[in-house]
């Protein structure tokens, strides 16, 4: 039986992981993000992937730092056929990944060259892209920049968010996993370099980008509220108060009130004014200290007495 040490951490690598498990590879041992605490009650939550790993009864090693850990000696000991990541979230040193006596693999969430780094789901919805897609590779030191075995596409839709792609993406690359392997082991699988010209990247996405810019135009705002969800939530300062949106919906109609003015306001609907004159109504929000509410609900509250004019995202609390 062909054995693996698999490492991933996000709801990504799931299935992944029990694709392999079902395709009767020997997970030897699954790494995965040290458990964390979440939420405002900073409850202590362990990742998708230990979940889905413990579920098997599989050995799970979870280092802070994976580089110079006893975790990664004792990976190292387990001697591997293979090592394959989904979404793991560290460096790998070149001694664990020269452990891998076929290769060290990695299922990455984009059309390398394009987008190599920890965010390149978020940036395919940030920049508007019309297709993204997985790349089965080889892995080497320097970050997603191995050889590339094999590809697959998908198409992008105007109300796709991060959450939802990962979703489409995890399970295309499992299925790409699966048919590869065998050809990495067989000798047969065509390893293509990178084109260094081509090479972009998606680092991961700072707290200070999960403020919404509304100089944007309306549909640059929107991709940023999609790329956002469903884990983090852009978020403005609307009359003094955080606020997130959660859906919003870029418009065919044009003003000319400034950024963040209030185009239109009614018992159900919120339009503002986005950059070049675009319009942005806001369909879902969260206050601070707040559930998510349908817009209705919040002008019920919280948007008494707004008017068309009114400069509702400002610069600061």
């Amino acid at each position: 039986m062909t054995s693996v040490i698999f490492l991933g951490t996000p709801a990504f690598g799931v299935p992944i992981l029990e694709g392999l498990i079902e395709a009767h590879y020997d997970i030897l041992a699954v790494l995965t993000q040290p458990d964390r605490k979440v939420g405002r009650k900073q409850v202590l939550e362990m990742t998708p992937v230990k979940e889905a790993a413990l579920a098997h009864d599989l050995l799970v090693l979870q280092p802070e730092k994976l580089s110079g850990s006893e975790e990664m000696d004792q990976a190292i000991a387990l001697n591997p056929d293979f090592i394959v990541t989904a979404a793991y979230g560290q460096f790998l040193p070149q001694r664990f990944l020269d452990a891998a006596k076929i290769a060290p693999v990695n299922v990455h969430g984009s059309l390398l060259p394009k987008y190599r780094g920890g965010a390149p789901i978020q940036y395919s919805i940030i920049n508007g892209d019309a297709e993204t897609g997985v790349t089965i590779m080889e892995m080497v030191k320097a970050m997603d920049a191995g050889g590339m075995y094999a590809q697959a596409t998908l198409p992008l839709t105007a109300t796709d968010d991060t959450g939802t792609v990962f979703d489409k993406l995890s399970v295309i690359g499992r299925d790409l996993l699966l048919a590869t392997l065998p050809k990495i082991m067989g000798g047969t699988a065509t390893k293509t370099p990178q084109d260094p010209d081509l090479v972009t990247f998606s680092p991961n996405i700072t707290k200070e980008q999960e403020r919404l810019d509304f100089t944007l135009v309306a549909k640059a705002v929107d991709q940023w509220v999609r790329a956002l969800r469903p884990a983090v939530g852009g978020y403005v300062w609307f009359n003094g108060q955080r606020l997130k949106l959660w859906q919003t919906t870029p418009l065919s109609e044009t003003t000319t009130l400034k950024p963040g003015q209030v185009v239109l306001v009614d018992k159900k609907h919120l339009y503002l004014a986005a950059g070049a004159g675009t319009v942005l109504a806001i369909d879902e929000v969260q206050p601070a200290g707040k559930a998510k509410q349908p817009i209705a609900a919040f002008l019920n509250g919280a948007g008494h007495g707004l008017a068309v004019g009114d400069q509702v995202i400002t610069d600061e609390a």
